[in-house]
């Protein structure tokens, strides 16, 4: 069964730092895109993909993030992590890792206009101001 497991949230002040982490059980990282997604209620869509890295080493950030988040994945460990700084009372989310496998079986979830195949059920982060 393939599975991703986060750990790493709580709760912290504004300007803190938090590192999640998230490990992957059943398939390895090396076919997928790897992502962090957090709950967005109120904005266009309910979900906001944060931050993404794929194998080739290229990254993608949601504006709001860059220059305060990194993503990092260790394929030895198959683990992802997302180190958070200057974190925002805005930042305050469940945050879900996720993986685009590039395939489409139907057990997966959308976050804003993509499809992750595997997703995990998230770890809380909540920002105090």
């Amino acid at each position: 069964e393939e599975q991703l497991v986060e750990s790493g949230g709580g709760s912290v002040q504004a300007g803190g730092s938090l590192r999640l982490s998230c490990v992957g059980f059943g398939f390895t990282f090396d076919d997928s895109v790897m992502a962090w997604l957090r709950l967005a209620p109120g904005k266009r869509h309910d979900c906001e993909v944060v931050a993404t890295t794929s194998a080739d080493g290229s990254t993608y950030y949601e504006d709001s993030v860059k220059g305060r988040f990194t993503i990092t994945q260790d394929n030895a460990k198959n683990t992802v992590y997302l180190e958070m700084n200057s974190l925002k009372p805005e930042d305050t989310s469940v945050y879900s890792c996720a993986a685009d496998q590039r395939v489409y079986r139907g057990g997966g979830t959308w976050c804003g206009n993509s499809y992750f195949e595997v997703y995990g059920n998230g770890t809380q982060v909540t920002v105090s101001s």
